[in-house]
Parts: structure tokens; C-alpha cells; sequence
């Protein structure tokens, strides 16, 4: 007889992004002895940008969540999973909804952002006349049995806006995926420091302040900007009208960020809010240091001032570190990140957070 905890998770597409890093990361690691695991993917399989090797994936090849209710729900009746984890909020809140039908199943829903910032940089939405009258986005996370944040400040921002039992939001940070590569100690720059950003392009991640900030340095210095997003014009726009096209990259995508990141002095994070940034996480992983605006998130749990970069408060303290000219030990910046948020920790921590959901 099989005792294997069943686990789903689902996500909207395999696009490259945070939630799909960290889901895919976490399907592939969970110990496989004591979980059966199956990844359904909304989108389609072409769209895919990550290894799935070794894992059971299902696509149901729809264009949208919405379109894919219908397999999601067949599958559910087929197969009776004890766990399903879902991500990235649209997501979340259908699945809370169909959580109605399935009373013996344990729903989670893994929460990406900190909502009250957030939605300051995104264009308000028409809501439908069902959406006027039912708030739906309540109902379907009131109704999910656990929500995963992935920082103390998530935590509290989710908890402003749904009046939900606290006991049911549990704080799992995102683990780290990559311990093999590592920044050499000592760069040959010709004395051009060397930043990068990696993220979607979007008014939130704040690219373009960091256009801005740069346009002041007076040391000579290349900025790669790894990213696609719909705010990508504005960005290249930007680059244009601060006259530093000959001084920055831009690549729209790559299959291997570490690669980049260990070419490169420090990472800036010019974000405005995280939930907990992955790309920033890498970067120290990797050994290279950050200078990030201490943002709400999750970003000032991984940053320690002095230890593996700098977390700053406005543009002009932002400026100044970039210009600090200490050595930094790539060794060391690795080693603080990978103590505190280690694969073996936070695959733990799902496992035991499902194991308590079922009462096992």
C-alpha cells in the first residue's frame, strides 16, 4: 500500500518568473518517499522555461486561468490529492473557489506580493458587475485553508486586507537554488564597475529610478538589465533620454542568470516593493553583493547592512554605495545567505506544513 502524501501544484504558465522558479524548485526536491508529486500547468508546454525533468507534469494547454477551471477540476476528482498548492494571486483566489467542491482536500495558496504597495503601480482594472456585488477575491482566499507569505511584512500586508486566522498564514522564504558557481574574489574591471538588475519590467521593480540614479554617478561604470515586461519601452525610452545607451545591456531574457550575475561588482534592486526577491537572493548566492532601497517585503531579511551589501532609505544614500570601494568576500556574502534560507531548510518547511495540514 502506497503511504505517500499526494501533492498538486499548480501554477498558470512556466513563464520565467519568481512563483515558477520557486514552485518548479520545490515539485522537484520535495522527498520523494514520503510525497507523490504532480505539477499542472495551465499554459503551455512550449511556453516552458524550466527544467522539469524527473517530475510528473501536466499541461492543459489554456490560454488563461479561467479556461483551464474545467481540467483543473477533473483532475482533482481523478487523482484525489491530499495537498494542492497554488501560486500567484489570480490563481490563489479560483482556487479557493473550487475549494468548495472538495472538502477532504487541503488547499494552500502561496502569496507573492505585498498588495497594498503593488497595486499604487498598477492600472486600476474594470470590475465586472459579479465582481460589484460578490467580492470574489475575498471569498476565494478566506475559503484556501493555508496561505504561504514569503516575508514578515507579506504576512502583515495580507493581513490588513483578508480578516483571516493568523494561524492559517505561515512565512516560508524562498530557498536557495544554486550553491555551485561562485563570483571570482577579484574581477579585472579596468576600473569600470560593473551593476546589474534582473526582474520584469514593471513600474514596481523601479528600473528606472535606477536609470536615474546612475545618470548622476561620476565613476566610470556598465549596467546589464536582464528583464522583459510591459514596461519595457519606458525603460529603453529612459535609457535614451539620460543619454546612457553606450553604458547599459539590455537582455530580454537568459536561461542562465548565475552566469551573468557572477560577471558583475554588485546587484541593485531598485523595487518599490518584494515579496521576496529571487533575483536579489541569486546575487547573493553567487557572492555579489546588493544595494537595495529597504523596500516593504522581503528584501531586508536577506540584506544585512555591511554583510552582504547595502540597504539604503533614498536615492542620494543609493548613490553613495555605489561607490564604495571596499573588497568584498564572495565566500563569505554566499555562505550568510545559504545558512539562513538552504534548500534542506525550506524544502522542510513545506513538507512539515503539509504534513500538519492533513494531520499526519
Amino acid at each position: 500500500m502506497d503511504n505517500k502524501t499526494k501533492v498538486f501544484f499548480i501554477l498558470p504558465t512556466l513563464f520565467a518568473g519568481g512563483a515558477e522558479r520557486v514552485i518548479t524548485f520545490v515539485s522537484k526536491n520535495l522527498d520523494k518517499t514520503k510525497f507523490d508529486v504532480t505539477l499542472i500547468v495551465i499554459g503551455f508546454e512550449k511556453d516552458n522555461k524550466y527544467d522539469v525533468s524527473g517530475l510528473t507534469v501536466v499541461y492543459l494547454n489554456k490560454p488563461r486561468v479561467l479556461s483551464g477551471v474545467t481540467g483543473i477540476i477533473k483532475l482533482l476528482v481523478k487523482h484525489k490529492p491530499q495537498v494542492v498548492v497554488s501560486s500567484i494571486s489570480h490563481l490563489n483566489i479560483m482556487m479557493g473557489l473550487i475549494s468548495k467542491l472538495f472538502p477532504k482536500i487541503k488547499f494552500i495558496g502561496r502569496h507573492a506580493t505585498i498588495t497594498n504597495v503593488a497595486q499604487k503601480y498598477k492600472k486600476p482594472k474594470k470590475k465586472s458587475l459579479i465582481s460589484s456585488l460578490i467580492n470574489l477575491d475575498q471569498i476565494g482566499i478566506k475559503s484556501l485553508d493555508y496561505i504561504i507569505c514569503q516575508s514578515s511584512d507579506m504576512k502583515n500586508d495580507f493581513l490588513k486586507i483578508y480578516n483571516i486566522d493568523e494561524n492559517r498564514i505561515k512565512i516560508i522564504h524562498n530557498p536557495v537554488t544554486q550553491i555551485d558557481v561562485l563570483k571570482p574574489s577579484v574581477n579585472k574591471t579596468n576600473g569600470v564597475k560593473r551593476f546589474i538588475t534582473v526582474g520584469r519590467m514593471t513600474k514596481v521593480k523601479g528600473q528606472a529610478r535606477l536609470l536615474d540614479i546612475l545618470s548622476r554617478l561620476t565613476i566610470p561604470f556598465q549596467f546589464t538589465i536582464i528583464g522583459d515586461g510591459r514596461n519595457k519601452e519606458d525603460v529603453l525610452n529612459k535609457i535614451e533620454e539620460l543619454q546612457l545607451g553606450d553604458k547599459i545591456t539590455h537582455i530580454e531574457h537568459s536561461d542562465d542568470v548565475f552566469s551573468h550575475l557572477i560577471e558583475h561588482d554588485m546587484f541593485l534592486q531598485g523595487s518599490y516593493s518584494e515579496g521576496f526577491p529571487n533575483a536579489l537572493l541569486e546575487s547573493c548566492t553567487v557572492g555579489v553583493p546588493v544595494v537595495a532601497f529597504n523596500a516593504p517585503g522581503g528584501t531586508k531579511e536577506i540584506v544585512t547592512n555591511g554583510v552582504n551589501g547595502f540597504l539604503v532609505e533614498n536615492e542620494d544614500e543609493f548613490l553613495e554605495k555605489l561607490q564604495d570601494d571596499r573588497d568584498w568576500d564572495p565566500k563569505a556574502i554566499s555562505s550568510y545567505v545559504n545558512k539562513k534560507f538552504n534548500k534542506e531548510k525550506i524544502i522542510g518547511d513545506y513538507e512539515q506544513l503539509f504534513i500538519d495540514a492533513i494531520g499526519g
